[in-house]
């Protein structure tokens, strides 16, 4: 490598060999000092890391440099979220064992991390499909099985009849498996369910305790749900059971004509079995789930339905109502069943239209003036009155609420209540490649828990993964057939795996104390690094890996074993990288960008620095390889004048990097711009962390060094010192090499460096003069200078004069310490 010469393979090479050698970036547990935990979401390892990966790690290596950098003990490991279906996928496809495949998998993004030179703690590496890591994972669901958080039981599920495998509602996609594309359909299995619905009152209050964007908060509100109201019970004669409905609108039961239940609902089929409607049951049930959510609910949609040929009694008329199965009912809301109440209910009102069925006002306007007959009357206010409603008559609707709910609580067929969104989590799983799920069956003892000291309950390997109706475990009997740990008879391990969602939902606590082989943390770990300080991953986990997280961890806490409430105080969610043609990556568009000819055309510094330089890191942004070239010419530039510097001063210089004192003429103005550059980026690493404008400040800093080649070399050093100090966090390689050349320093165990606060207040400064919004000239302004004496100098200048002759002047805009735009016609 020549003096002079920028080649960013040589330079990476040799600082990822002393990180890697000393094992910089990895941090004990002594407590001690303010800490700082970085966390970007743990990658599902599958083929070679891609440049969005790229981008959520460049994010959080800055986060954790800067951090380090102001004092910080930092913690920022890595793991691998390594069990799940698509391993097991390619496996049924290529032969390749699913572990073989995961762990090449991790080999590759092993290497791509450090090829990046991200700042990695690898003595805290894991991986979810280790035993040593999934052992804790069957020790949490012991856990939860004890307090009754935990449990089995028959539900109504979405089948993929291809993968062999239950979805979660989330994996349904216009009716289709969103992995293979075959459509579902709706089976009653017996499964397993975490009781997360016990925490959603809490999940919901304590997003306002947390310091995250505005709309994931506000999508987790919305999947949580929370609707205040009454359940109500309806009785099905013919089978003795008690259907439970909750309704915001309790006043209204006196006008419920009929009942429907969703599709999903677990009594549908149960209840058409048997019947002349029940393969026209199945059929619809299974049509619904081709449909979104948002379809079924959308009110101008053409109401369908099925007869269950069953009925329910109204309970406050005694009245035997039809009981219907139809697709704008969803079992997200309430009970999964409804009391259809058309005169006051839009869909409802549609329904009976549709099926001819009794349409009973019991809410009319306080005038007695009835309302349009083609219409539902939908109100709450307080000029309608009950009608039709017996003793209740004459109310108004926030009344007969009250008096009907306390009416039913006294008759023991209602109560108040509050209904959730939110659903138990589900996490069976009927396929190989997950953790398996600690329980045994015996025929005299039931459902039996594993002891602790015999976890893990490893996962044995087997030959063919290709499900058939049951997990492929089943199909091992030498290990599915036991003994039962309560009488020591014979017994058959639970087959089904759980959900991945529960891999990722505890990482972060065991990276805390990833090596412990006697608990799955000491609690004296987590009170030194929980909560996590920043967690940086993809919006599209907004919702279910961040509201599963936070309900590991307030379980965690109610048993005592961590301090805290939320396991993220910070989040930042960034922004996927598009392909040059502005659409979303994908091998079937042919427009992937993979991260390793660029970083061998360009550099891993040129590749990191320049992705978080596109735009806003929380938004979108297309790639751009002219723009790419950009930053590698930024970091040569920035290269070449440490090494010409360095050179000239015959090597690096001890008081290198210190500011000079008493500067003046060209040199104070560099050593102004380079405060200002600190200052700048600085700002950038709070709130939206704003790179490209801190990479942009970085980028003035050196072209002013170009533009004042002759000043001082004293100032000159303290300028480009201070550049790859500020461009360390963004492109390390060359931030540390540059800084080396001129001080004989690691830069990363430099403070960062802070504004002289006497240089960020200039004498004067550059004024920008426009004529109806164009660049005509510059000139030199006093600092503070007034808007009359901004626009005097504005108006003199020369190359503004020139366009204004033979012109009218409109009006004159001016920006105090920047611009004078001149508006002319």
């Amino acid at each position: 490598m020549s003096e002079h010469h920028y080649d960013p393979r040589a330079i990476e090479a040799k600082w990822q060999a002393v990180w890697a050698a000393e094992r910089t970036w990895e941090v004990t547990n002594d407590p001690g000092g303010d800490k700082a935990y970085v966390v970007e979401m743990l990658p599902y390892p599958s083929g070679e890391p891609h440049i969005g990966h790229m981008k959520n790690y460049a994010i959080g290596d800055a986060i954790a440099h800067h951090k380090r950098r102001t004092g910080h003990r930092v913690l920022h490991p890595m793991g691998y979220d390594s069990f799940g279906l698509p391993a097991e996928n390619n496996a049924i496809k290529t032969g390749v064992h699913p572990r073989i495949a995961t762990e090449r998998s991790i080999d590759s993004f092993r290497r791509a991390f450090r090829s990046w030179g991200v700042s990695i703690d690898w003595s805290r590496e894991l991986a979810s499909h280790e035993p040593a890591y999934y052992r804790w994972t069957q020790w949490i669901f012991l856990k939860l099985y004890e307090r009754g958080l935990a449990n089995r039981r028959e539900s109504a599920v979405n089948w993929c009849p291809n993968d062999q495998t239950v979805l979660a509602n989330e994996q349904v996609v216009d009716g289709r498996c969103e992995r293979c594309g075959a459509e579902v359909e709706l089976r009653q299995l017996e499964q397993w369910f975490l009781r997360i619905t016990d925490y959603a009152q809490r999940l919901l209050d304590d997003l306002d305790t947390i310091d995250w964007p505005e709309h994931v908060k506000t999508m987790q509100r919305n999947w949580i749900g929370r609707s205040a109201g009454a359940e109500v019970h309806f009785r099905c004669q013919a089978l003795g059971i008690d259907y439970p409905v909750f309704t915001t609108r309790p006043d209204t039961l006196f006008g419920a004509t009929f009942f429907v239940m969703a599709p999903e609902h677990p009594d549908v089929l149960r209840l058409a079995a048997g019947t002349p409607a029940e393969a026209q049951v199945r059929d619809y049930v299974n049509h619904a789930l081709t449909e979104s959510a948002q379809e079924r609910g959308d009110q101008e949609k053409t109401k369908t339905g099925v007869f269950l040929g069953r009925t329910v009694t109204n309970p406050v008329t005694g009245e035997e109502i039809p009981m219907y199965v139809a697709d704008y009912v969803l079992m997200e809301y309430g009970t999964g069943a409804i009391m259809a109440v058309p005169a006051h209910d839009e869909r409802d009102f549609a329904f009976a239209r549709a099926y001819g069925l009794p349409i009973r006002q019991v809410v009319a306007p306080a005038d007695g003036s009835k309302p349009p007959a083609d219409q539902a009357y939908v109100t709450k206010a307080d000029d309608a009155r009950l009608v039709n409603s017996g003793d209740f008559d004459g109310l108004t609707p926030r009344e007969g609420f009250e008096r009907i709910v306390a009416w039913l609580e006294r008759e023991g067929i209602g109560r108040a209540a509050v209904s959730f969104r939110l659903r138990d989590w589900l996490i069976s799983r009927q396929r190989y490649w997950g953790c398996p799920i600690p329980i045994v069956y015996c025929e005299d003892c039931g459902i039996v828990a594993v002891p602790e000291d015999q976890l893990p309950v490893e996962l044995p390997e087997i030959e063919d993964y290709q499900p058939r109706g049951r997990s492929p475990l089943a199909a091992a009997e030498q290990w599915v057939n036991t003994t039962c740990p309560a009488c020591g008879g014979p017994a058959r391990r639970e087959t089904d795996t759980m959900d991945t969602f529960v891999d990722s939902s505890w990482y972060f606590l065991r990276y805390c104390d990833a090596r412990n082989d006697k608990a799955a943390w000491d609690p004296a770990a987590l009170r030194q690094w929980m909560s996590v300080d920043q967690y940086i991953g993809g919006v599209e986990h907004a919702i279910l890996h961040l509201l599963y997280a936070r309900f590991f961890v307030k379980v965690f806490a109610d048993m005592g074993l961590l301090d805290v409430q939320e396991p993220f105080q910070s989040l930042f969610t960034q922004g996927m990288i598009l392909g040059p043609d502005g659409q979303k990556m994908s091998k079937s568009r042919g427009n992937v960008i993979p991260p390793t000819p660029l970083i061998e055309r360009h550099g891993a510094d040129a590749v990191r620095a320049y992705i978080l330089n596109m735009g806003p890191p929380d938004q979108d942004a297309a790639w751009n390889d002219s723009a790419l070239q950009g930053t590698h010419r930024l970091l040569m530039r920035l290269y070449t004048l440490g090494s010409q510097l360095a050179a000239d001063a015959g090597g690096p210089l001890a008081t290198g990097v210190a500011q000079p004192a008493a500067p003046s003429g060209d040199a104070l103005t560099l050593v102004r711009k380079a405060n200002w550059a600190i200052e700048r980026v600085s700002s950038e690493f709070h709130g939206r962390f704003g790179f490209h404008n801190a990479i942009a400040a970085v980028t003035e800093l050196v072209n002013e060094l170009y533009r004042l080649p002759d000043a001082d070399p004293a100032a000159r050093r303290f300028a480009v010192a201070t550049a790859a100090s500020l461009i360390f966090p963004f492109a390390p390689h060359t931030g540390a090499e540059v800084y080396e050349l001129l001080s004989g320093q690691r830069v990363w165990e430099q403070p960062w460096p802070t504004a002289d606060p006497e240089m960020l207040t200039a004498e004067t400064f550059e004024l920008v003069c426009q004529v109806n919004g164009r660049l005509r000239d510059r000139v030199t302004a006093p600092s503070g200078a007034q808007r009359e004496q901004l626009e005097q100098l504005a108006l003199r200048a020369p190359g503004l004069r020139a366009h204004l002759d033979g012109h009218e002047i409109v009006k004159v805009v001016v920006v105090p310490g920047k611009l004078v735009n001149v508006v002319v016609r």
